[in-house]
């Protein structure tokens, strides 16, 4: 039963596959990556023009406009292909491109009402997990403030919102405050820091959305999800060729997407450390990342662009933290766990990191003012 089901899988994915293949027959289908929101696939062809595609089926749990998310990734991506064609870069740059079916559409559902999708596969690319060394970080910035560049000159609004209040730290900080009402957390030394660590820091909270509400710091549109294994890599050169998972691209701060890169990749010990004593903010590595986004994006950026960056490092790992721990008081209903205690560890990680990055402030402020 199983084999016959396998097989009768694998027949459904081919011909799925086979509806985007606009040259050549479709191969092989196998899985792909290790994303845990979509499943992807890797499509290969028996055409010597395009060899492979990705292939993926959207999970429409967490995104419930699947057609938003098509219309924004033609949008986006499009408008970058016509800026490409205009700079000459004395070095390789792509950006993954929406495939059509031979119907021309840019999606196709199949009997079980699944939507797939296709996208174009960046050859000779590898990605990975965490940061190597400080020409890695500096390459990882690049890709961001590449990828912020091409689209600076894009409206905001000329792309839908697919994710209402993501990022919104005031919005977070409400939840956290409901969930707290609504539940008795047992007492522990974990959690009383973390209350404390929550409750010294309510005011911070607002600081980007405040800049934001009084002019001070634009909408403009953001990755949304820009951690370093979002990134590609040249597998000859070394150097980064692409920005991938273009899902959360939508109108916010660029600032999210700074302090969410820098908190990704400057904490060595990783988000699922248990030993929350080895957990630092590498300033080192903040040095890369910052060094080579700023190569490019200082093109785009304003005096109170920079005025706010040690706020975003400082905030999106606070954010995340808060996120993590009210998932905690809710009972673990969005963050998936191994064991209950888990977004409990995990917010306390953040916290750390927040506590490493603000007895940093002076040398952090200081990176961000040598390299303006």
């Amino acid at each position: 039963m199983t084999k016959e089901f396998n097989t009768q899988r694998a027949e459904n994915l081919i011909a799925i596959a086979d509806q985007f293949a606009q040259v050549g027959k479709v191969t092989v289908v196998k899985a792909f990556g290790s994303g845990n929101i979509n499943d992807t696939f890797l499509v290969t062809l028996d055409s010597p023009k395009e060899q492979h595609f990705v292939l993926q089926r959207i999970n429409t749990q967490v995104f419930r406009q699947p057609k938003l998310i098509m219309q924004n990734m033609r949008t986006f991506s499009e408008h970058v292909h016509k800026q490409l064609q205009h700079i000459s870069l004395n070095r390789r740059w792509e950006v993954p491109r929406v495939l059509l079916t031979k119907d021309a559409q840019d999606h196709c559902q199949d009997a079980d009402g699944s939507f797939w999708r296709a996208i174009s596969f960046i050859e000779g690319s590898q990605s990975f997990d965490t940061m190597r060394d400080r020409s890695q970080a500096k390459e990882i910035g690049y890709a961001l403030g590449m990828f912020h560049n091409l689209i600076s000159d894009l409206p905001p609004e000329k792309l839908a919102d697919t994710l209402q209040g993501f990022h919104i730290t005031p919005l977070y900080l409400q939840r956290y405050e409901e969930a707290l009402a609504k539940t008795s957390a047992s007492q522990s030394s974990e959690v009383n820091y973390c209350l404390q660590f929550v409750s010294d820091r309510q005011t911070f909270a607002h600081i980007l959305e405040n800049a934001k509400a009084e002019g001070k710091l634009p909408l403009r549109l953001m990755h949304g999800d820009p951690k370093i294994n979002n990134v590609m890599f040249d597998t000859v050169t070394q150097l980064a060729v692409s920005v991938i998972d273009l899902d959360t691209v939508k109108p916010g701060l660029v600032h999210y997407d700074i302090g969410d890169c820098l908190r990704s990749g400057c904490n060595q010990a990783g988000e699922e450390t248990e030993n929350w004593e080895s957990v630092h903010f590498d300033t080192d590595l903040c040095q890369g990342i910052l060094q080579g986004y700023l190569s490019v994006a200082k093109a785009f950026l304003t005096e109170n662009d920079y005025a706010y960056i040690y706020d975003a490092i400082r905030l999106i790992a606070f954010e995340l933290g808060l996120r993590f721990f009210a998932d905690y008081l809710a009972g673990n209903v969005y963050f998936k766990v191994k064991h209950p205690e888990h977004n409990l560890a995990r917010a306390i990680v953040q916290f750390k990191l927040t506590e490493s990055i603000e007895s940093q402030e002076t040398q952090i402020r200081n990176i961000i003012k040598d390299m303006k």
